[in-house]
């Protein structure tokens, strides 16, 4: 078995499922994906577009899966990254929320138009993509194909995609990838709990409301981490 370096915790936790949280660094592999040594992570609730995979702004085409990759490697540059495991996908990586700090990483992907949300499993991320889209943001701002039908038209979406050929691709995708990393607010708010919630005197959060997430409210009324009323 490979092992983990020792700059990463895993914290399995009691369940049926045998869940577990890891924290340490990480590495970005494409968009939505990102490693701790040899374990491989997902983006929950996401969707970012392939490595391989490009759009279309101002009739150009440009490297959107190259620049969701750059920036989810920007945002675990900035500190140690914490992942908390809920589910795992059909190919075996672990499907995670993650965060650095308090950014959590899916949302700031998606509100940067770099990624959008599956609303198909949550819809912690629509009011996030609804503001790239109202501001062109990333893949908002012109034409794309979105990342599972891309994926379902090429057989092997994972490999490596070869340098551009365009030259005017070698200076763009930095500053963008800068640009988009500055719409991130450094306050972008992530609460791992309703402890957490209410320890930061949030809660009851409601949707919309920075933090909330619907796997905090129960009873998907839509409000998380009210106080319990008995009966």
């Amino acid at each position: 078995m490979r092992k983990l370096p020792l700059l990463v915790l895993v914290a399995l936790l009691s369940g049926p499922a045998g869940a577990q949280s890891v924290t340490g660094h990480a590495v970005g592999i494409d968009g939505d994906s990102l490693e701790f040594g040899g374990l491989r992570v997902r983006l929950f609730g996401i969707d970012a577009p392939e490595a391989s995979q490009t759009c279309e702004r101002g009739g150009q085409p440009w490297h959107c899966g190259q620049e969701a990759a750059s920036l989810l490697q920007q945002l675990l540059g900035r500190g140690a990254v914490s992942c908390e495991h809920i589910d795992t996908d059909a190919y075996g990586p672990s499907v995670s929320i993650c965060s650095v700090g308090r950014i959590d990483l899916a949302d700031a992907m998606v509100r940067a138009g770099l990624a959008v949300p599956l609303t198909d499993f949550s819809d912690a991320y629509a009011a996030a993509a609804d503001t790239a889209r109202l501001h062109n943001l990333g893949i908002w701002g012109g034409t794309f194909e979105q990342p599972a039908d891309f994926r379902a038209s090429h057989p092997s979406p994972r490999q490596e995609m070869a340098a551009p050929t365009d030259p005017r691709d070698d200076a763009r995708p930095a500053s963008r990838v800068a640009a988009f990393a500055s719409q991130i607010p450094a306050n972008a708010v992530f609460y791992r709990n309703c402890a957490a919630a209410r320890a930061a005197g949030a809660a009851p959060l409601r949707r919309g409301d920075p933090g909330y997430r619907p796997q905090m409210a129960g009873d998907n009324d839509g409000v998380a981490c009210e106080p319990y009323r008995g009966r």
